[in-house]
This record gives C-alpha cells, sequence and structure tokens, in this order.
C-alpha cells in the first residue's frame, strides 16, 4: 500500500452491518478486487450493504435541501468512518427489467442509436408498391411538372378524401363557396352541385380541381399558383390527371410513392419506437404477441355435448342466462344443447365462439311452451372469457380465464413490434426489425458494411451513430454475449447475462474514477467466456476506475489484483476479514479459500456410478436453436449438462423436456417447445423444477413461511399460559393481519423509501424498530424469546433452540444440511440471492417424502457458492440419487461436472451455431472427447 491512504485507498473502519464484526478494511483504489469466503459470511454486508449504501447517501447529500425533501434521508451504514470513496456504481443480479417492452436493444442503448439512425439516413418504401418514396420542394414540383406534362392538358387536383366513409355534404358546401366548381369522386369527375352528397356507409376518395389547364412555359405563373392552393389544402399532397390519357401522377413536399400516392410523415426517432404510439404496431401496441383464446382449450373433449360440459369455461348445463342463449342460436341449425360438439358444423362453432348480433325469433315447444323467445344478440364465449379476464373482479377469475388464452405472434407485425411504416425504412437493404433479430456478430458485422455503403452525405450523418453502435456492439462481443439478439426480452435474460449487459454499458459510457460494485458476474458463464468477462472488467479498471467483484469463481479470483476473504464461516460464525493480498500472497495462506485453490482441499467423488437402467428417449427436440435433437436422459443418475452460454441448455431442459414431463403428469398448460416424440415417462411419478426464481416478492415472505413451519412456531406460542390468559390466538403472531403486528409498517418491520431515479431504499419502521410485532405481543416469551427473537435467529440457532419440537427441528436441519445455517427464519425473501432461493426449494423438497422415481431439474445451483458450500450441496444432490431419483443440473462448475455420473455437453458455439449434442457419457469419457470448450477446459482442470 502507499503512504497516502486517503487518496490510493479506500478505508473503512469499525464496519458492523449485519454480520460484519467491527472490520477494518483497506482496498486499493484503481484496482481490481474480488471479495470472497463462505456464502453468508459477510461479503455482501461488506461490498453493497456498507460501500454501496455509503456511496448512495454521499450522493444524495450533494442536493439541495429542497430535493432531498422528496427523496428523504437514506440512514448510514453501522461504520466508523469511510475514506477515498469514489462514486459507486452497483450491478447487481436483480435488477433486471421484467417488463415485456424491455429488451437487449433498449437495456444497452443500441436500439436508440439504430433508431436515430434510421430517422436521419433511412431510405422509405412503400408498403404498397415496394416502390422507393420520394419527396420534392414546391420548386421541384412546378419544374417537374413543366417538363413531364409540356403542351398536354391536365387537371390539377388536390386530395380531400382518402378511402374513408362519409356523405362529406358540409365539404362540397365549403369548396363551392371557395369558388371551386368540379370534384373527383372515386375516379369519376362531376360538378359541385347543391346539396350534393355521398353514401355515407361506403368508401371514397375525394379530390378537389383546382385547376384545368394546357402546361406551357408561358404560364408557368399560373401553374405555380395553382400547385401552392392544391398543396396547401392537402397537406402538401399534389396529383395531376392528364386528360388524354388518364394517367394519375402523384406530388408531395412529404415522403411519396410516386405511384400510389402513398405518403409517410417525415422520421423522427419516436417512429422506430415500439414504446411510442407513433411506432409502435396497432394490434399488439408494440409487444410483438398478442392474447388469443386457443378453441382447443375451450373444448378439449368435442365427443360431449354443451349440457355435459363439453364447453370446459361453462361446465355442465346450469339454469342461467348463457345456456338459454346457446340454446335460442342453436335452433337455427336444428342441433341442441344435447348434441355432440363434434357434430356441431363451422357456422354453429364460428356462432357459440364468436357470437351473433342479428334478431333470432324462436317458438319452442320443450322447455319454453306457449312461448316466442327472441335473441337479440349474443356475445360469445370468447368475449365472456375476456370480460372475465379484463375485468374480474378477483384475481381467481383472471386466472381462470388465462387457462384458456395462449399467446401468439402478432399477426399484423408479424412479432416485430412496428406499425408497417417503420418497417419500410432500410439501410443497407435492412429494416429496424431485421437488424435486432441479428445475433451481436452479424450485427458488427452489419455495421462495417454499412459504413461503406452510404452516400458522402448520409456517411456525414451516420458516422458518430455508426460508431456508437459499433462501441456497444463490440462491448458485448468482449463479455460473451455473442449469441444474443437486440430484440431478445430482458425479462428472459438470467441474472448473469442482466448484470453483464449492465456492464458494457457502463463500460461503453466511459467513465472514470468511478467505483464499481458487481455482484457473482461470472454467473451462467462457461469458462471460455468467463476469461472475455475478466478481460472487460480489467478494461473498466484500466480506464481508471476502481473494481469491486464478489466473487467464488477460481479464475476470476486468481486473475485479481486484491482479494480480500471474509469467514472464518458463515452468520454469525463469519465477519471478519481472514486475508488481504494478492492472490500470489493467497496461496501461501491456509484459509478455506485458499485451501481449494490450492488443490489441499478437494470436493472428493463418488467412484461407483448410479443408475437404474432406464431411460427416457427425448427425440426430434428442434425449440429455438436446437438442431432436431435426439438425446437419451438415464434415470437414477446425476446429469449435468453443460456448454457455452446460448448453446440450447435451457432451451432442451427448462423448455423442452421440463414441460413435456409436467404436461403428462400434472396436465400442465405450458407449452413444450416443439420435439417429435417422448419415451419413458411412464418411469417417472413426480417432477419437481428448483430454479433461482424469489420464494415470494415481498418482506412478508421468508424461509420460516416458505418451508411450513412458522405456523407451528404461532400454535407454539399461542399455547404459552400467558397467551390463553389473554386470549390471544394464533392470528395475534401473524404479521400478516391485525390484532398483533405492528400497524404503523403493517407487520412489514420495514418502510419503502421511493428513490425514483435511484433503487428504494428499505428503512426500519421507527414504531418497532423492524420487530413486525406491537409491544404487547413482544411481551410473550418462551424460554426467554419472543416471536420477533425467534424469526431473527439462524437456522444454526433455531435448531438448538426447537431440538425437543421435532415438526419443527427437521424441517429447519434440512436447511442446515443444504448450508443455510447462517440465514435467519424471518429474513425477507427480497435479500436473499437466487441461490439461497434455489437451495431453500431444494431443501423442502427434501423433506417431503419422495418415490424413488422423481426426477429434480435444478438452473445453475452453484449460484453464490463457494467452494465448501459446493462441497455441501454436491453430497445433498448424491442423497436424492442414492434414493433412486434423477437429477438434471444445468451447470458449468468443473466439480459438478466431475462429480455427475452422466454429461452432456451442448455447443459447439451459442445462437444459431449452437443447438447440438457434442458429448454425452461420464466424465471420464469427457476428457478424451475432442469436441468443445467443455473437454478443453475439463482436462485442464484435472490432469
Amino acid at each position: 500500500m502507499t503512504k497516502d491512504k486517503n487518496t490510493a485507498c479506500i478505508d473503512i473502519q469499525g464496519a458492523r452491518v449485519h454480520n460484519l464484526k467491527n472490520i477494518n478494511v483497506t482496498i486499493p483504489r484503481n484496482s481490481f478486487t474480488v471479495i470472497t469466503g463462505l456464502s453468508g459470511s459477510g461479503k455482501s454486508s461488506l461490498a453493497f450493504d456498507t460501500l454501496f449504501v455509503e456511496g448512495q447517501r454521499r450522493y444524495i447529500d450533494t442536493f439541495s435541501v429542497y430535493a432531498r425533501s422528496f427523496l428523504h434521508n437514506v440512514e448510514r451504514p453501522d461504520v466508523d468512518r469511510i475514506t477515498g470513496l469514489s462514486p459507486v456504481i452497483s450491478i447487481e443480479q436483480k435488477t433486471t427489467n421484467r417488463s415485456p417492452r424491455s429488451t437487449v436493444g433498449t437495456m444497452t442503448e443500441i436500439y436508440d442509436y439504430l433508431r436515430l439512425l434510421f430517422a436521419r439516413v433511412g431510405e422509405a418504401y412503400s408498403y404498397i408498391s415496394g416502390e422507393k418514396m420520394v419527396k420534392y420542394t414546391e420548386e421541384h414540383i412546378l419544374e417537374l411538372i413543366i417538363s413531364r406534362y409540356n403542351g398536354k392538358k391536365v387537371y390539377l387536383l388536390s386530395p380531400i378524401v382518402k378511402n374513408r366513409k362519409g356523405h362529406y355534404r358540409e365539404l362540397f358546401e365549403q369548396f363551392a363557396k371557395r369558388g371551386f366548381l368540379n370534384v373527383r369522386i372515386d375516379g369519376k369527375l362531376k360538378e359541385i352541385i347543391p346539396a350534393l352528397r355521398l353514401d355515407r356507409y361506403k368508401y371514397h376518395s375525394v379530390e378537389v380541381v383546382i385547376d384545368k389547364l394546357l402546361i406551357t412555359d408561358k404560364d408557368k405563373k399560373r401553374i405555380k399558383k395553382s400547385v401552392y392552393t392544391a398543396m396547401n389544402y392537402s397537406d402538401g399532397l399534389l396529383m395531376v390527371l392528364e386528360l388524354e390519357s388518364g394517367n394519375v401522377s402523384y406530388f408531395s413536399r412529404h415522403l411519396m410513392c410516386p405511384s400510389t400516392g402513398l405518403s409517410y410523415n417525415d422520421p423522427a426517432p419516436h417512429n422506430f419506437s415500439f414504446n411510442s404510439p407513433h411506432g409502435a404496431c396497432s394490434k399488439c401496441k408494440g409487444t410483438g404477441q398478442i392474447n388469443e383464446i386457443d378453441k382447443n382449450l375451450i373444448m378439449p373433449h368435442p365427443e360431449l355435448s354443451i349440457y355435459q360440459g363439453g364447453i370446459a369455461p361453462l361446465g355442465k348445463y346450469r339454469e342461467i342466462l348463457i345456456f338459454n342463449q346457446l340454446e335460442i342460436t342453436l335452433k337455427k341449425y336444428g342441433i341442441d344443447l344435447h348434441t355432440s360438439l363434434k357434430d356441431f358444423s363451422e357456422e354453429a362453432i364460428n356462432d357459440i365462439m364468436n357470437g351473433v348480433t342479428e334478431q333470432i325469433s324462436i317458438h319452442s315447444d320443450a322447455a319454453y311452451s306457449n312461448s316466442n323467445h327472441c335473441l337479440s344478440s349474443f356475445e360469445g364465449i370468447y368475449k365472456y372469457i375476456l370480460i372475465q379476464k379484463e375485468q374480474g373482479s378477483s384475481r381467481s377469475a383472471t386466472q381462470w380465464a388465462t387457462k384458456f388464452i395462449t399467446t401468439a405472434i402478432c399477426p399484423e407485425c408479424n412479432g416485430q413490434r412496428l406499425n408497417k411504416e417503420a418497417l419500410h425504412y432500410r439501410i443497407n437493404g435492412k429494416n429496424i426489425a431485421d437488424l435486432t433479430s441479428l445475433e451481436i456478430p452479424e450485427l458488427f458485422n452489419w455495421i462495417n458494411t454499412t459504413e461503406l455503403c452510404l452516400n458522402k452525405y448520409q456517411k456525414q450523418i451516420a458516422i458518430e451513430i455508426l460508431k456508437e453502435i459499433r462501441t456497444r456492439t463490440q462491448f458485448l462481443l468482449n463479455i460473451g454475449l455473442n449469441y444474443l439478439t437486440l430484440n431478445r426480452s430482458s425479462a428472459s435474460l438470467s441474472g448473469g447475462e442482466g448484470q453483464r449487459i449492465r456492464l458494457a454499458t457502463q463500460i461503453g459510457s466511459q467513465l472514470v474514477n468511478v467505483l464499481y460494485i458487481l455482484d457473482e458476474p461470472s454467473i451462467g458463464l462457461h469458462q471460455r467466456d468467463n476469461i472475455r468477462l475478466i478481460g472487460a472488467l480489467k478494461q473498466l479498471r484500466d480506464i481508471g476506475n476502481s473494481v469491486i467483484v464478489v466473487e467464488h469463481d477460481k479464475e476470476m479470483i486468481m486473475n485479481a489484483d486484491y482479494i480480500v476473504e471474509l469467514g472464518p464461516k458463515a452468520g454469525k460464525l463469519g465477519g471478519e476479514i481472514v486475508f488481504t493480498g494478492t492472490p500470489e500472497e493467497l496461496l501461501k495462506k491456509n484459509t478455506l479459500t485458499a485451501s481449494y485453490i490450492s488443490e489441499k482441499k478437494n470436493i472428493l467423488i463418488s467412484k461407483k456410478r448410479k443408475g437404474n437402467k432406464k431411460n427416457i428417449f427425448l427425440k426430434g427436440a428442434s425449440g429455438n436453436n436446437l438442431k432436431n435433437v435426439d438425446i437419451i436422459f438415464p434415470l437414477g443418475k446425476f446429469i449435468c449438462i453443460t456448454g457455452v452460454s446460448g448453446s440450447g441448455k435451457s432451451t432442451l431442459i427448462n423448455e423442452t423436456l421440463q414441460p413435456i414431463i409436467s404436461q403428462k403428469l400434472y396436465n400442465s398448460l405450458k407449452e413444450p417447445l416443439p420435439y417429435q416424440s417422448i419415451e419413458g415417462i411412464e418411469n417417472l411419478d413426480k417432477i419437481v423444477n428448483v430454479d433461482q426464481s424469489p420464494i415470494g416478492r415481498t418482506f412478508r415472505s421468508n424461509p420460516a413461511t416458505y418451508i411450513g413451519i412458522f405456523s407451528e412456531i404461532r400454535n407454539l406460542f399461542t399455547e404459552l399460559t400467558e397467551s390463553k390468559i389473554k386470549g390471544y390466538k394464533p392470528g395475534h403472531f401473524s404479521f400478516n393481519i391485525k390484532g398483533g403486528r405492528c400497524e404503523v409498517c403493517k407487520g412489514n418491520g420495514y418502510k419503502t423509501i421511493e428513490m425514483n431515479f435511484l433503487p428504494n431504499v428499505y428503512v426500519p419502521c421507527e414504531q418497532c424498530q423492524g420487530k413486525r410485532y406491537n409491544q404487547a405481543i413482544l411481551g410473550i416469551l418462551y424460554k426467554g424469546k419472543s416471536i420477533a427473537d425467534v424469526l431473527n435467529m439462524t437456522i444454526n440457532q433455531a435448531i438448538e433452540f426447537f431440538k425437543y419440537f421435532p415438526s419443527i427441528n427437521n424441517k429447519i436441519k434440512v436447511l442446515q444440511e443444504v448450508g443455510l445455517g447462517y440465514i435467519c427464519l424471518g429474513q425477507p425473501s427480497t435479500t436473499l440471492s437466487g441461490g439461497e432461493s434455489q437451495r431453500i426449494k431444494l431443501a423442502t423438497e427434501l423433506s417431503k417424502q419422495d418415490t424413488g422415481k422423481t426426477l429434480y431439474i435444478l438452473d445453475e445451483p452453484t449460484t453464490g457458492l463457494h467452494f465448501e458450500d459446493i462441497r455441501v450441496l454436491l453430497e445433498v444432490i448424491n442423497r436424492l440419487v442414492n434414493r433412486k431419483n434423477t437429477v438434471i443440473i444445468i451447470e458449468h462448475n468443473m466439480e459438478v461436472i466431475k462429480s455427475a455420473d452422466y454429461v452432456i455437453d451442448m455447443g459447439p458455439e451459442g445462437g444459431r451455431d449452437g443447438g447440438e449434442i457434442l458429448f454425452a457419457g461420464t466424465p471420464e469419457q469427457l476428457i478424451q472427447s475432442k469436441k468443445g470448450y467443455t473437454s478443453h477446459f475439463f482436462r485442464t482442470s484435472f490432469i
């Protein structure tokens, strides 16, 4: 370290946030620093809850008193002093925008530059004729008319009405008063006579005859005046009708199709935005998708009649209005509610689904004897379902309606989100939607070739725009995201992908003297792509910034300039600095991290491969980028699916295999991606998808509620003598309902402070200080602990506290076994990482009874895990497999791959160049394979 700490280092003194034990640590500025340690050892508390929060607080303090009055105060982290702190930018995993309108293009701002590029140099084409649009000045139009029609008789026309309904009586009267004598209506010349009107229910095109003349150079003044008059009435558009031939030509000061007269407004960037009404497709409102009622879901059993419940949304016959309407509707087809649906004509089905509007009068001698029944209108089943979805009074009504609705590509824009005008501007042969569908390397090549295709005028305008697009695209390539497209929805991105995109955006901003804090950016990255990411982080450092990364990845640790390791263990046994220094110095130490990196400690693997000789055979999987894949999944084994980012792993497992099995076992509504056939599902009776989605989205959700022990804890407090005397019921010990909760924060324990353009800040409730309950309930004690104290216990503490309550103890013990002994029972789910959420779900499944025929699917379960945590996780996974179950894991971690019984490697590249099975076999066989990147890195790691 240099002597001048204040300028060369970030100096933290007395940090006590969460489990940090009054630590002092110095981190060099303008360096690439990795903070590592066991899960729960305090890494995020130091990086995010101390450094980032303090940086955010100092930034807000620079605002005026007036501005701060809108933002409220941000509490200072529990730390004595921090010096040398630069402006801080946090790039976390949890902040990916889940809006369907957010895409890779909008996140990286590349799409904004593309919109500007098309607005300035895009060439417009007619969506009717396909011709290139033209644009003239009035002087140019005058010259063209004189040269083209010299010596010819013409009519100069001003288009007033273009293919619209109406009688236009008032319009004709207005032009008659202005002295005009003739109009051209639907291609025929007519005199404007008093009371002239058109059929109001038909579509019409109307042009006013401005002038009739023989074109000569002598009449240039008259022609000019007539041209200006015509264009004044029709917003810049002029028609010229040649009398002898009857041909019509169009001229406009706006963009115009020369043969059809179609006109576009001058383009602006918002005309190419699917988030603006000026550019969005009118049918799908810019989402590229529409909701459709699926007739097959409405009538799943055509052999039934309506009376028997053949129309699923209605169920069996009841005495309600809609059944009466259906019966009257069917009378005209000579059928009734007892007729099998398969015997209905297409016309009858159409009336049932879409409704009828004409009046139907029916005389019935049966159910409605001695009466005439009139059906003036019946809105149909489709409308009935949509009303329930859009106006449903309850969440259950909306969910019910959603069961019959499928998402389809918008037929108007074909999923391209934009209106037809925007899609008919081209540069170098492509429209803006074409560009967003290109993978990043293809887009990069297009940028380079386009610059050569532009003319001198276009190049002057486009040169800086193309430079910005090229720079940002290059950053995406540098961090291993070459398989993405700009139109990829941000909701479909993993946490690691979203974080790396934001990293690319920050590199593109070229800020200096900034402290960047990242949360495990290597998540979801193959070793090949991880090397690119490390290079990008070093580039961020080299332009004059400080980079702090919370990481466990060995490659990332060994490439760091400086390492801070926390420990020695997790939770209340962690929060201490166990090492600071360079990677070379770390290898000489005996810390937990150093032991695994130097291979003094290893994750042992079983020499005996498991399996039950039964298989699932999936044939012809072709969703997304899969190349008609045939693959066998051996059952009773621990299977690892690996491959470079974007190679098709999630498509194969999460979007094809899992939905197929869920449909077969549970009649799930989620449709799998295309495949030909599948065999062997009879060997399974259960499938469990243990993903990284949050166990809850509010402060009210926590591990105790998720694993199902909170109700038992509340019952325990209810049985106490003092509770019985005061008449307390289990609801009094719930923070979700009135009675015992703190009413100031409504049982949340925290208040949410909206920060507008900054992330929301959560501050403890001033009434209960984050304990969620009122004072009366907090006064009820069991073994000297209130229910708030119990929720604040770590899993390790709770196991000792509830050791005489097997129903509670057995469930929380499983959380300890998956390495979560450091988290608190009542820890809000919003503060849990994706990996922690996944392990809580895994623990919940472990506490349930399995049949030995269960398939477990996990997606990157090593997220957020230290080497030691991975060892514990693999023990849990092997327990499941030893009970004859099958576990499929999507993973890049080499320790996991070597521990698997069976490995499936996909590639060879990401995106369109992936989607193939490169290898399927044991880890020992993978070492011998020469295909793909995984085998190469696997050999270098373990040989």
